[in-house]
């Protein structure tokens, strides 16, 4: 029986259309900007969206492309590092307020919700159903998504929730999946995993146990993880367009576990 659910954040419970990437990135530049021009660095924040293209470019090359993660203060670092400039000469007051304004930018233009995604976690909440989360979080840190999440009504509706920039270990590895399994007391085999990636989603859940819902959304926002040649036959146990589906996947998938106990 499945007991619990877990979804994968981006994409799946939330999106970003092209105008709010654009305008997150606005609010994250400019308020960047303000602090080092603050702090006497103004020609250095004059190549501010370079140096921040390239942080992206070096996270993914050193850390992301291997399923690894870090906490959002070594992006920041890097970011000044691109800059020309010694994350050591700052100090501590000051690298928190750059990290922060690095961090917060969903705040400045919210996410939208997926459609159906409060009513699905709503209703499997109400039916008793452990609800997870993980993310592989990019720029934004788990303690700005979990902001997001109750801005947007989801939270109240997930019972655990794991970020890989808290973990350290992105999706598909098996450990932040038992990082999920381990808060939410439920074993693999009664767990599901609901994701739009067929690889970090869909892939990582099974290997652990799981069941692996693959959800294809009608449209797609900016929040779509780098394509992987993994090489690999991905068969989910489900396929949804629409994800408000989850709950009858979960009941047919229970009343095939009662059929074969029966027989």
């Amino acid at each position: 029986m499945i007991r619990a659910i877990a979804f994968d954040l981006w994409e799946t419970l939330i999106t970003n259309t092209p105008e709010q990437s654009r305008l997150q990135k606005e609010a994250r530049l400019t308020r960047l900007e303000q602090i080092l021009t603050r702090h006497g660095f103004a020609r250095e924040a004059e190549r501010l969206e370079h140096a921040h293209h390239r942080q992206w470019n070096r996270c993914q090359e050193l850390y992301w492309s291997a399923d690894l993660d870090i906490p959002c203060r070594r992006q920041v670092d890097h970011l000044l590092e691109e800059l020309e400039l010694d994350p050591a000469s700052f100090d501590e007051p000051t690298l928190a307020e750059i990290e922060t304004a690095f961090a917060s930018a969903p705040l400045h233009a919210l996410p939208a919700t997926v459609d159906g995604a409060r009513d699905v976690l709503r209703e499997l909440h109400a039916r008793g159903l452990r609800i997870g989360l993980i993310s592989n979080t990019g720029r934004t840190p788990g303690s700005i998504l979990r902001e997001v999440l109750a801005r947007l009504a989801l939270a109240p509706s997930i019972d655990a929730m794991v970020f890989s920039n808290e973990h350290g270990e992105c999706k598909p590895r098996a450990s932040i999946f038992d990082a999920l399994q381990r808060q939410l007391g439920a074993a693999y085999g009664e767990m599901a995993f609901v994701g739009d990636n067929l690889y970090v989603d869909v892939y990582g859940a099974q290997r652990c146990g799981m069941r692996g819902i693959h959800f294809i959304p009608k449209t797609r926002g900016d929040a779509v993880a780098p394509d992987v040649d993994h090489g690999l036959t991905i068969e989910p146990d489900a396929t949804i367009h629409d994800l408000r589906d989850v709950v009858a996947v979960i009941d047919r998938l229970n009343a095939l576990t009662v059929s074969s106990a029966s027989r």
